[in-house]
């Protein structure tokens, strides 16, 4: 464990092997740190935060800040994070608001400067999130999204997986995994083609997916009737692992409705 002379870690703190803490950095007491984490100089880690291993931790950070929700009356909130992720410059997460709640990030995401994520947020796994997005309380990331840089997300919205939100977007609904929304507000503009073959996805995966884009989108037909026409496609029906995120992701309730 290398610990700079000036950075301020409570005697509370746990901190696992090979951890490091740069110049002028501060470990509150309740924070847990894992195996190989590096916190470079004057970064904050605050509240009741644990990280899981090899977390990289960049000066001005501020991880396990007090709720900015109104509605909390304290007790004892958390911040939960996994392994392998990237906080670049001036990022700020908030803790929850409800006593035993936690706001959550996965692992391998990558947090660009400025990002700011609210409290009890989830955010899942392979996540990258552009400089100075803000992010409302109660967001769903989910696994392999692509938030573009300047982008705000409404409180209680949800990112399906493999979907991505445009650069300089207001996001005041759910968008469905696979699906590229953009605009002020954000609405559905085409399938995230691009990062689907990043992800290993085949061209065949593609056009099933953009089959999906027009029924939901490119056509007449309302939601209940683009959903029935989804699950009635021969062609899709042969490709369950997409068309499973696809309907498990409608039904789930939103407060918010699609984009």
């Amino acid at each position: 464990m290398q610990i700079h002379p000036t950075a301020i870690v409570h005697p509370e703190a746990q901190l696992q092997d090979d951890v490091v803490v740069g110049p002028y950095a501060f470990i509150g007491p309740h924070v847990i740190l894992g195996k190989h984490c590096v916190v470079e100089h004057h970064a904050t880690i605050d509240g009741y935060t644990e990280m899981g291993q090899n977390n990289c931790v960049y000066p001005y950070c501020y991880l396990g800040a007090k709720t900015h929700d109104l509605k909390h009356k304290g007790g004892i909130c958390h911040l939960k994070i996994g392994d392998d992720n990237v906080f670049r410059e001036y990022v700020s997460i908030h803790t929850s608001t409800q006593d035993g709640q936690a706001t959550t990030l996965g692992s391998h995401n990558y947090v660009l400067a400025f990002a700011h994520i609210g409290h009890d947020c989830t955010v899942k796994d392979h996540v990258i999130i552009s400089a100075q997005v803000a992010m409302g309380g109660h967001v769903r990331i989910g696994n392999h999204t692509n938030i573009g840089g300047n982008a705000s997300i409404h409180q209680f919205c949800r990112v399906g997986d493999y979907a991505m939100l445009g650069g300089h977007s207001f996001l005041k609904k759910d968008i469905p995994p696979f699906m590229l929304a953009c605009g002020v507000p954000a609405t559905a503009k085409t399938f995230n083609r691009i990062g689907m073959l990043r992800n290993g996805f085949s061209e065949q995966e593609c056009a099933v997916v953009k089959k999906i884009f027009k029924y939901m989108y490119g056509s007449h037909l309302n939601r209940s009737q683009a959903m029935e026409a989804i699950a009635n496609d021969s062609v899709i029906a042969q490709f369950q692992v997409i068309a499973k995120l696809i309907f498990h992701f409608v039904h789930t309730p939103s407060t918010r409705g699609l984009v």
